[in-house]
């Protein structure tokens, strides 16, 4: 039995940055009544807003949703009857222009420049910044066929690793690199969960689609989780049902 099940979103819970199927916000609505449940994943409060929140039907527990942006470097929790922050850790202003030089030094030097992109290509979500390689409104299609198998925001990472010493840089979602401060990933997250929540690691498991060596699902297995490792959300509605079964 299993206190909280944790969830990463993009190609876990949604499409990349595509709101919830009604499929998913009702299995999330079974989920919520036999256990907590926490989102985290690397975007911003907007997008989980978009994606998560205001997809959820009315019989869903909120009280029991922890919803975790960048990286876990914020959580909101339903209070009355609104989200609120509990916490958000921001960058300073030196650091922020620092990835951002570097980001756009790196795209230079690795030559990974795609032919055709949708919208700003680096955002600045105040404790994450986020490099997508298309854009940040590349249609679905475009994303998928980019990289699928990373190799090329490999090379990008390895090569930020280099100029942006004691910071993390992961990869996220189907084109994207999230940069936090030194030592920010998902385990970094869930720990700030246990804290806030009072609900041990070893009463979490989580749930995820990048939970290999370099994914940004990984930190979870690596912190001791239980984890499942899933294709995509229709696998994920599978997992979640066998979890609300066992948990009943």
């Amino acid at each position: 039995m299993k206190d909280l099940v944790a969830f990463d979103l993009d190609g876990t819970l949604a499409e990349s940055k595509q709101p919830l199927k009604a499929s998913m916000g009702e299995a999330l609505a079974d989920l919520l009544g036999v256990a907590n449940v926490a989102v985290i994943s690397g975007g911003d409060w907007p997008q989980f807003d978009k994606q998560v929140a205001s997809q959820l039907p009315a019989r869903a527990d909120l009280k029991k949703l922890w919803l975790m942006p960048t990286t876990g470097t914020k959580l909101y929790t339903h209070m009355g009857d609104v989200w609120t922050a509990v916490y958000a850790e921001l960058f300073d202003d030196d650091t922020r222009k620092n990835i951002i030089d570097s980001f756009n030094a790196s795209l230079e030097a690795t030559g990974f420049k795609p032919e055709q992109t949708w919208g700003e290509r680096i955002e600045d979500r105040g404790s994450q910044i986020t490099f997508s390689a298309l854009g940040q409104e590349a249609p679905l299609d475009a994303k998928e066929k980019w990289d699928p198998d990373f190799a090329k925001r490999k090379v990008i990472q390895a090569d930020l690793k280099t100029r942006l010493p004691g910071l993390s840089i992961n990869m996220g979602g189907s084109t994207s690199i999230d940069i936090t401060r030194e030592g920010v990933d998902k385990a970094y997250g869930l720990k700030k969960l246990r804290d806030h929540s009072g609900i041990a690691l070893d009463k979490m498991m989580f749930v995820g689609d990048a939970i290999f060596p370099g994914g940004n699902d990984y930190p979870a297995k690596q912190l001791g989780l239980d984890t499942v490792k899933v294709r995509d959300p229709d696998e994920t509605l599978s997992v979640i049902a066998a979890i609300v079964a066992c948990q009943q």
